[in-house]
């Protein structure tokens, strides 16, 4: 409507067409019919633009793309390669949702109740190895350049969330069996010392280790393997297993009891707070 709208007033308007052609369902119904998805992919964009047509939207067909293009991942592979070249592109072993039933990891929004939105298999937390890009590097550039731009607010606001640029500080907590430090990063250090306790996310390598000694620990760290991210952050509800250990508040020297606490990520800044 808005590019019918400006173009009759005489404005030129880019109005492009691009298929998001990749990803599971392809997969999946190539597994179970044994067709290449790559006919089944373009079979469906020839269904989905035939029916754009009809209805009269004003799309310029000359300039359409598909993400499954040679052409198209020929430019996403050179943009990889350039980000390894300048060491912003790393394998690292970061916890992702893993699906057995379908053999792939999937992403928040596709796990319901702990299962996977398509078949219904349950899904896990686990340790990948995988490639990760090294958004931090390039937080404060990202930020600043968003400065200006005429977006919507809420798409404003999901880019700010996504680039997770925060100023804070980072506070280490002696642990007392003088093993490695828990550290907490925090964007209000002025109310370390209203501190009573610690929290570590399920992923911590201090749960970890408590959780091969102790069951009460051991079994909550398999529930939350059943939790998306996004889960474990929006519930309302609160939950967690006291660690039986003791870290040392930095300016005061009082002993903290230790947490594990599912709505701390142990992917996100430290896996402490």
């Amino acid at each position: 409507i808005m590019a019918r709208y400006w173009r009759m007033r005489d404005y030129d308007v880019l109005h492009p067409m691009g298929w998001d052609s990749f990803g599971l369902p392809a997969e999946q119904h190539a597994m179970n019919t044994g067709t290449h998805p790559e006919v089944t992919t373009k079979e469906n964009i020839a269904n989905f633009k035939r029916q754009l047509r009809s209805l009269g939207f004003s799309y310029d067909w000359e300039r359409e793309l598909a993400t499954t293009d040679v052409g198209y991942v020929k430019w996403t592979q050179w943009i990889f390669l350039k980000l390894f070249e300048q060491g912003l592109a790393f394998q690292d072993e970061k916890p992702v949702n893993w699906c057995a039933g379908l053999g792939t990891v999937l992403a928040n929004e596709e796990i319901i109740d702990g299962l996977s939105e398509r078949g219904g298999f349950p899904v896990e937390r686990k340790p990948l190895r995988q490639w990760v890009l090294k958004i931090t590097a390039l937080a404060d550039r990202l930020a600043a350049e968003l400065d200006g731009l005429d977006w919507p607010e809420g798409t404003m606001t999901m880019q700010r969330s996504w680039i997770g640029r925060a100023e804070g500080a980072e506070i280490a907590f002696a642990t007392e069996g003088g093993g490695e430090d828990v550290r907490v990063f925090t964007t209000r250090a002025d109310t370390l010392m209203g501190a009573t306790y610690v929290v570590v996310a399920p992923e911590h390598p201090l749960a970890r280790r408590v959780g091969e000694s102790d069951s009460a620990v051991a079994k909550y760290i398999a529930e939350t393997a059943s939790k998306s991210d996004l889960d474990r952050t929006s519930a309302k509800a609160k939950s967690g297993v006291p660690a039986g250990e003791s870290v040392v508040h930095p300016l005061t020297g009082e002993r903290l009891p230790v947490w594990v606490a599912d709505y701390v990520i142990g992917s996100h800044c430290t896996g402490g707070g």
